[in-house]
């Protein structure tokens, strides 16, 4: 899938089939992530894997949508070593997702509503951050799912965001794009 296949396309899927995902392929999904653009190359971002049943639990109750992390196959804690970084993180987050997808893994980015038990149940060290948990895993039956081969245009004629002329201006704030 090309990349901006990959970007248009991309839709959380919130329901995972019961498969594990293999390394190799987290691998490349947290490479993508690593990779990411950072301000001043400080890369101040790290990553924490969670893939136990038990402790994926734990977590998903610890989150505003626990259903989006209880089935899934795993998680990534991404966690932030520079808490005012959420910009960078951000852009971490979703290489990671955009790469998932356009490798026809599922993911969807869920907030903490309890950080200092996440911090605690991941162990993450003081004065680190944790922005988001993102649960991946292959898309359940009636889930979206990543296909290669789509029309990106016909794509985004369908996807639910307002149009381009009402959020892009050309020169000044309200200036039609030509």
């Amino acid at each position: 899938m090309d990349a901006y296949l990959a970007v248009v396309s991309k839709r959380e899927v919130r329901r995972y089939a019961p498969r594990p995902l293999p390394d190799d392929l987290l691998r490349r999904i947290l490479e993508a992530g690593r990779a990411s653009g950072s301000s001043r190359n400080r890369q101040p971002w790290r990553f924490v894997v969670v893939r136990d049943r038990e402790r994926l639990a734990r977590l998903a109750t610890l989150l505003s949508r626990p259903e989006n992390l209880a089935g899934a196959a795993a998680g990534v804690a991404l966690t932030l070593t520079q808490p005012r970084a959420l910009f960078d993180a951000g852009r971490a987050a979703q290489n990671l997702m955009v790469a998932a997808w356009a490798l026809g893994v599922g993911t969807c980015p869920n907030t903490p509503t309890d950080a200092e038990g996440v911090q605690r149940l991941l162990e993450v060290p003081e004065g680190l951050t944790v922005p988001t948990v993102i649960s991946m895993g292959f898309p359940a039956p009636g889930q979206p799912r990543p296909r290669a081969g789509r029309d990106p245009e016909a794509i985004l004629r369908r996807v639910d965001r307002l149009p381009l002329h009402e959020i892009a201006f050309a020169e000044t704030y309200g200036r039609p794009l030509a």
